[in-house]
């Protein structure tokens, strides 16, 4: 198997594992192809005899299929890295833009976990709180937010011992 490796990895780094928000993250698109489909289905249903407003639905559907793919395209790229030394999280804001957060594993003081609600407990997401003495990082929307918890609390005590 492979050694994981990112842009930005300092000599003796390992990467423990990566993860992403849940994929709930990219509803905007589907609520988007949603509106278009209906957009694209409201000229048709007033003027039926006009053959042309399939072509207006049709392309309803295809920038509603784009934007969907917008979406989940943000949500794909925005990832966080875990190494034995830091947290990066790497956050796509658009096509062609980024931006990159460390954060070293010995300076968290605490992390937390919680469930926002019954729609997260049911579809298995919730929010990280990592705290700093600089700062909090909130990572909402993580999927097996327990597993990622407890791996990370892993990760800190092992950085506090070296």
């Amino acid at each position: 198997m492979s050694e994981l490796s990112f842009d930005g990895q300092r000599d003796g780094e390992k990467v423990q594992f990566i993860f992403r928000r849940h994929i709930a993250t990219a509803r905007k698109g589907l609520r988007f192809l949603i509106i278009m489909i209906i957009i694209g289905i409201i000229p048709m249903l007033l003027w039926p005899d006009i053959p042309e407003m399939f072509w207006v639905f049709l392309g309803c559907v295809v920038v509603g299929l784009f934007g969907l793919l917008y979406a989940y395209l943000l949500w794909y790229f925005s990832i966080y890295i875990v190494t034995n030394e830091r947290i990066r999280q790497v956050n796509q804001k658009g096509l062609f833009k980024k931006s990159t957060v460390d954060l070293a594993l010995d300076r968290i003081q605490s992390i937390s976990v919680s469930t926002p609600g019954v729609i997260a407990g049911i579809f298995g997401y919730g929010t990280l709180l990592i705290q700093t003495n600089v700062g909090d990082l909130i990572i909402s929307q993580v999927p097996k937010p327990d597993k990622i918890h407890n791996k990370l609390q892993n990760l800190t005590m092992e950085a506090e011992s070296e």
